[in-house]
């Protein structure tokens, strides 16, 4: 759905994005919409009972006073709020069960989304600036998802209000005055106009008073997104990330963090919001209660000139009450979900966004022999928004069962040419063969399945040892241990309280451990052996390891890894030592390839240089 010029929309565009936000809930796995439905059905005809039968019991009082007739009445209105309470309480526990996770669920709405996007999309600075937005405004005021959900409950109450009252308050116009009473005007069609304008002024001035003072916040949420930022850096991400706590405290950022505070003051101009959103809701208010008291007048009039009874006044004026109440509702959350549509706009345009990758539909196919060969093929690559490129006319063959360490400075392309390998991104120029065919005509669900990477920037999670090595909940012990022992983790394992059942980091579990970084590296390359996959990549695998916990790792590895092709990525040229092949890269481009001594031999070579 395209965006309508300065966010405002149709009324068919407002309609369909309605639907499709509530479509969305309707997904849930638990009946949401219906338990909410149903509960406001109940909660909307529970006043209507008790409105009905004390006008019928005032009506028997100010009568015939028939006591049989007086006991059945209170008997019927005692039973049937009983009744109606038990059955509120259980559709209020179904409701609660179904709403219980929906926050969780409006969550994983965007999480499933961004597991599926391409992973271009998920570094683009754009959709990432985007999503951050979306978050800021949901978690501030609600808007988006959220808000729809809000809204529900005030709509089908309000419409349900707006049925039972006009059934109840029909009569009202009908039931004439005395044609000798002096009041018989009241039943004129005039009078009977200008009580209904009253009642039209009400229930659409109001509404729209109470609308307009609450655009203030729509406004409000995209003035203050900067502060936001600022708001949710100093006080969430920085002041929580144990990792800052050292330079907080070395460097005396507590400074820094009272600037960041001092900034957000930008947030006191919410007081003026609020002063804004005052106003109208006072004049909303008062408009309500205004036209409330000129209903109230006129039923009062004809009850006097004997229209009808006590009791009549009673049903009358709850029954038009609450029509107003219902009406109000109804028009105010409308204009709550209109108001809320640009941001809605923004949610469903994030989810629309498509994937571009081609998904191929050849098979890898598993080999014993793991001869897999892959070939660049003049590639090259820029990063979205760059006009430089990061990788230029690579022509390089990943040769099977071989070892090829890649050297460089930083941002010379290595990890690029990683990510292109990996299929994380497909090449601008050029293309990239497994065994003579282009990679992108592979299943790329099983094309990634034959490779094995440490990235630089790897991450652990807080679950159990077992877990973040074999990436499952369910896995092969002994694989595990096996894979941590030539890793070279055995040692710190021996002295782990549950073994490979422990937890990582406190985030779940008290008892969890904290590693170190080194540690963690290992159980990373750990996971890449669990993996076991035909092709191995290390980016930067040994950067937080002493020189001699480097040195056996290496040594062991080139032992480990067997016939599989393996592929390091390292500013330490120890690695070369292992590997059968050397690629330099620099400013993009493969500048030199050979063995370490022929390399090395080239003393104008970049090689020699590092």
């Amino acid at each position: 759905m395209k965006r309508a010029k300065e966010n405002q929309f149709t009324f068919l565009q407002n309609v369909r994005l309605i639907l499709r936000g509530l479509k969305i809930f309707s997904s849930f796995p638990k009946p949401l919409l219906l338990s909410k439905t149903v509960s406001c059905v109940f909660n909307a005809a529970v006043p209507f009972i008790n409105i009905y039968f004390s006008a019928q019991i005032l009506n028997e009082l100010a009568g015939s006073k028939n006591p049989d007739r007086l006991i059945t009445l209170v008997f019927i209105t005692i039973g049937l709020n009983f009744a109606f309470m038990l059955i509120r309480s259980a559709i209020g526990r179904w409701t609660a069960h179904c709403d219980a996770t929906t926050w969780i669920l409006m969550h994983k709405v965007y999480t499933d989304k961004l597991l599926s996007m391409d992973y271009i999309d998920i570094e683009n600075p754009e959709i990432q600036q985007e999503f951050s937005e979306i978050r800021q405004h949901q978690n501030g005021m609600g808007f988006g998802l959220p808000r729809l959900a809000w809204t529900y409950n005030g709509i089908i109450t309000g419409f349900i209000q707006i049925i039972l009252s006009v059934a109840m308050a029909f009569s009202l116009f009908t039931l004439k005055v005395p044609f000798s009473s002096a009041l018989a005007f009241l039943d004129s069609p005039f009078a009977i106009i200008a009580v209904i304008l009253v009642l039209l002024c009400s229930m659409f001035l109001s509404p729209y008073l109470s609308m307009t003072g609450e655009k203030i916040w729509a406004k409000a949420t995209y003035d203050n997104n900067k502060s936001n930022r600022i708001f949710s850096f100093y006080f969430f991400e920085m002041i929580n990330d144990n990792n800052r706590a050292k330079d907080i405290r070395i460097y005396d950022q507590k400074r820094l963090i009272d600037k960041g505070f001092a900034y957000n003051s930008e947030i006191r101009s919410w007081i003026g919001y609020s002063k804004y959103n005052a106003k109208y809701s006072a004049l909303s208010t008062a408009v309500s209660y205004l036209s409330n008291g000129l209903i109230y007048l006129f039923v009062a009039l004809k009850a006097f000139a004997g229209a009808f009874g006590v009791g009549g006044v009673v049903q009358y004026a709850g029954a038009v009450s609450q029509f107003g109440s219902g009406f109000t509702s109804v028009l105010t959350n409308i204009g709550t979900l209109i108001n809320n549509n640009v941001f809605l706009d923004k949610s469903l345009r994030f989810l629309d966004i498509p994937n571009k990758k081609y998904q191929g539909t050849l098979g890898v196919g598993k080999r014993d022999d793991n001869e897999y060969e892959i070939e660049f093929h003049h590639v090259s690559f820029q990063y979205p928004g760059s006009n430089t490129y990061a990788l230029k006319n690579l022509n390089m063959k990943l040769q099977i069962g071989r070892r090829m360490a890649v050297v460089g400075m930083n941002g010379s392309g290595k990890t690029t040419m990683i990510k292109l390998l990996c299929r994380l991104y497909d090449p601008m120029e050029g293309y990239i063969t497994l065994n003579g065919i282009d990679i992108k005509k592979y299943n790329y669900d099983e094309y990634r399945t034959i490779f094995s990477v440490v990235f630089q920037n790897f991450k652990l999670l807080p679950f159990t040892l077992g877990q973040n090595v074999a990436s499952r909940l369910k896995y092969d012990e002994h694989k595990v241990l096996e894979a941590l022992d030539k890793s070279g983790f055995s040692s710190r394992l021996d002295s782990m309280p549950q073994g490979i059942e422990t937890y990582l980091y406190k985030n779940f579990e008290e008892d969890g451990v904290e590693i170190s970084g080194g540690e963690a590296q290992k159980i990373a390359l750990a996971r890449a052996l669990y993996k076991n996959a035909p092709f191995i990549v290390l980016d930067e695998p040994t950067a937080a390891l002493d020189p001699v916990a480097e040195f056996e790792i290496y040594s062991k590895f080139n032992e480990i890894v067997g016939d599989k092709t393996v592929i390091y990525i390292s500013h330490r040229l120890s690695s070369c030592r292992f590997c059968d092949d050397i690629a330099v890269f620099h400013e993009g481009r493969l500048i030199q390839q050979g063995s370490h001594e022929t390399l090395i031999a080239d003393t104008n070579g970049k090689y020699y240089e590092l």
